[in-house]
């Protein structure tokens, strides 16, 4: 993953010059980045202590544009945090982007959104959103790219 090594400036670079790209179907492998701000540093070593290790999406019929998933979490792989899955408007940017809403599903992470981007094939950039303030950066991998 080279963008690992990156400022947060050059992945919000990556970001914004990518498409929305394809919702990703079944199961992801996360990674949580950490760059920015000593809080969103906090965020990402707190989300690796969990052992977040990625989210598992179900996408619904007929043309599966929108659907729910499921966070990923601890070394077994245990699953909660319940999320919407659909297409809006970017909060960094306004272009289309991929969201992750917790707000209606979720009482302990109601605030918080995730947007998710394609920046490769399979590989996902993403960033979330405390309320209106982004805090963190992290990638997501389908099981089925390399």
């Amino acid at each position: 993953m080279q963008w690992l090594d990156k400022s947060r400036d050059e992945l919000d670079d990556i970001y914004c010059n990518a498409d929305a790209g394809t919702i990703p179907s079944g199961d992801t492998r996360g990674t949580a980045i950490v760059t920015g701000s000593l809080f969103s540093k906090t965020l990402a070593g707190i989300a690796r202590a969990f052992a977040w290790q990625g989210k598992l999406f179900d996408l619904f019929p007929p043309d599966y544009q929108s659907g729910v998933l499921i966070n990923k979490i601890t070394p077994f792989s245990l699953t909660f945090v319940v999320a919407k899955v659909y297409r809006d408007k970017s909060w960094m940017d306004g272009k289309e982007t991929i969201v992750i809403d917790y707000s209606k599903t979720s009482f302990f992470a109601k605030v918080i959104r995730d947007e998710i981007r394609e920046i490769e094939p399979g590989v996902y950039l993403g960033k979330v959103w405390w309320g209106k303030t982004r805090v963190l950066d992290f990638a997501l991998t389908r099981h089925d790219t390399p």
